[in-house]
């Protein structure tokens, strides 16, 4: 099939025609989980809303907490747009403001990053979304840690600013053609209820299942424990990132997330490679995880929607 970085950053083009007027939560899309974990800031304090036991061990010995805060936190390596360009098409954005910050928002996962939201981060997506038309990315924003009201509807505000016409309406069904027909591009999912009330730009929050496990079989046992429950009705997540604890980073001092996932993917892409996209009970739709470069993982996805058409 070719070579990822060519291939993948045009795959939503080049799917069959069959394909172009099914909705998006049932095609497979790949998603980064975390995805701005590549650019934490080590110098930046524990995030306000971790737990205390964290937060007193960062004001005591934050030479130590950070690194390790940092070496399991950290789940992707490289920005936005080159995630775009290996095929992933959801981005969790975890949002957080510094509680000294006036107004800079930054993203964050156990600590903060050192890249904020505004004028870095959003605007080079915009930009690679000039560059490929008929690509069409979901972007997951949650968390919010430490923000107000004000800066919520100042954050939104920008978004809309910025992608303008290339929003697709939450009022909208969302398909290749009618997205391509309008010109949109991007779906903003938005974990804030009043935001989405008084913004149709916004969709509502997308479940993410996740398992709170570091065993690649738990992680599996969950995610076909609730597709036995049946899909949602709209987007939605199945996470393969791997959940570690307090007393598993303490057991485990010279591990760090990204070994303990690359010794996980054959386990976790065999199931991958088990699922199919659809309306149907067990069908899934957005596959997110951990360090999305060091695999085949986003092929693994995308083939998902040539099932049955070969």
């Amino acid at each position: 099939m070719g070579d990822n970085f060519t291939r993948n950053a045009n795959w939503m083009s080049c799917l069959p025609e069959e394909l172009h007027d099914v909705a998006l939560w049932n095609l497979a899309i790949p998603g980064s989980h975390d995805s701005m974990s590549f650019c934490l800031d080590m110098s930046s304090p524990v995030v306000e809303s971790e737990s205390c036991f964290l937060k007193v061990m960062d004001r005591l010995a934050p030479c130590w907490t950070r690194p390790y805060v940092f070496r399991w936190a950290t789940t992707q390596q490289t920005v936005l747009t080159s995630q775009c360009e290996l095929g992933v098409r959801f981005f969790d954005l975890r949002i957080a403001k510094k509680p000294k910050e006036c107004s800079k928002l930054f993203f964050a996962h156990g600590i903060y990053t050192w890249v904020t939201v505004k004028q870095e981060a959003l605007d080079e997506l915009a930009v690679w979304l000039d560059a490929h038309p008929q690509e069409i990315v979901i972007i997951c924003c949650s968390h919010f840690s430490c923000l107000t009201i004000s800066d919520h509807t100042q954050l939104v505000d920008y978004i809309i600013s910025l992608f303008g016409p290339k929003l697709c309406s939450s009022q909208d069904c969302a398909t290749l053609r009618s997205c391509w027909s309008r010109r949109q591009q991007i779906i903003v999912s938005y974990d804030n209820q009043e935001m989405v009330n008084n913004y149709p730009e916004l969709w509502t929050d997308i479940p993410y299942w996740y398992a709170d496990s570091t065993d690649p079989k738990k992680v599996i046992a969950y995610l076909e424990a609730q597709k036995h429950e049946g899909r949602p009705s709209g987007f939605f997540v199945s996470g393969l990132n791997l959940t570690e604890t307090v007393q598993f980073v303490l057991l485990h001092p010279f591990e760090n997330m990204r070994k303990i996932t690359t010794k996980a993917l054959t386990v976790l892409l065999g199931w991958v490679r088990e699922q199919q996209p659809g309306p149907e009970v067990d069908g899934v739709n957005i596959i997110c995880c951990d360090f999305v470069g060091v695999s085949n993982f986003c092929d693994c996805v995308i083939r998902l929607n040539y099932k049955g058409k070969c």
